[in-house]
């Protein structure tokens, strides 16, 4: 029976195997780099946050509140989301 390590090292040639052709380029199949969601995206993401922190905290007065502004402008694309999605009648 093969061992954990031996379906691994199995799998890696299989996929060098197909994508190596890819790798004549600069980045070799066991180098490809992945940003995730994209940078563009989490910088327009930050900003909006930034956005909306500096609003919810522009409406309110306190220690509390400031903090429940702040927690609030985290969680603000749910609240997008839920106000799209009752308009739409969904």
């Amino acid at each position: 029976m093969a061992t954990e390590k031996d379906m691994e090292k199995e799998w890696e040639k299989k996929i060098e195997k197909k994508f190596e052709k890819w790798g004549e380029g600069s980045c070799k199949p066991k180098k490809w780099h992945s940003h995730g969601g994209g940078v563009m995206g989490g910088c327009f993401y930050f900003l909006a946050i930034i956005g909306a922190a500096v609003y919810y905290v522009e409406q309110v007065s306190g220690f509390w509140p400031t903090i429940l502004a702040l927690l609030k402008s985290l969680v603000w694309p749910a609240f997008l989301i839920y106000e799209v999605f009752v308009r739409l009648a969904m």
